[in-house]
């Protein structure tokens, strides 16, 4: 099985499809064969949008991948952009089909960026959350934060979150050039309590660095 990374956020446009593109871009620079997944997708009417930036970055950096389609990277998509849950009219995920999509690619990878949608608690369907799928998936997480007022709370919970379910996690921040205070503002309670802030836009070699060391549940 490839290394699986599940990149998930505090929220939804956070920054994950830039930080996945990222991650890819940086992994493939030291020659690990990279794949993508976007397991369910909303807000699609004619086509998935991250996906299709998703599958012209991975076909760009994984030659064994020319040959998939959209639907082999975003196997589930509904109209409605909302929560999955919502916009399928609470139909129950097909997780096999998930898995299915998943192992085809890692036959052709070393490492596979899984990428969420909305954050944690965003619901699915009556049974699975967002961080539901993190640990069916078998993945170790990235968890993507931002840097605007109220990052603090943000962070903290959906740390907590994951602690709770024994996921492996790291933690990234996608400073915005809006979101110039901070290093005044928030920053300093992160450094006086322990916590390494990483910025995806700066340190996104350490940031994989971290991620490929974590283990497995």
């Amino acid at each position: 099985m490839a290394k699986r990374i599940f990149v998930t956020a505090t929220n939804t446009d956070i920054g994950k499809t830039y930080t996945t593109k990222l991650l890819l871009k940086e992994f493939a620079s030291r020659g690990l064969k990279v794949g993508v997944i976007k397991p369910i997708e909303t807000g699609v009417v004619d086509y998935p949008a991250d996906g299709e930036e998703l599958l012209e970055c991975v076909k760009e950096l994984n030659p064994k991948l020319w040959s998939l389609e959209v639907e082999d990277i975003v196997p589930i998509t509904y109209a409605l952009p909302a929560a999955p849950y919502v916009a399928s009219g609470n139909t129950p995920l097909d997780i096999g089909k998930i898995l299915l999509k998943l192992e085809e690619l890692e036959n052709s990878c070393d490492i596979v960026i899984i990428e969420g949608a909305g954050g944690l608690y965003v619901p699915i369907d009556e049974k699975y959350m967002m961080i539901d799928l993190i640990s069916k998936l078998d993945a170790v997480a990235l968890l993507v934060t931002h840097c605007s007022l109220g990052c603090i709370n943000d962070t903290l919970l959906s740390k907590k979150a994951l602690e709770g379910n024994n996921i492996p996690f790291a933690i990234a921040f996608n400073c915005k050039d809006s979101e110039k205070s901070f290093a005044e503002t928030s920053e300093p309670y992160f450094l006086k309590t322990g916590q390494k802030v990483l910025k995806i836009a700066r340190d996104i070699d350490i940031i994989c660095d971290v991620l490929y060391n974590l283990p497995n549940r």
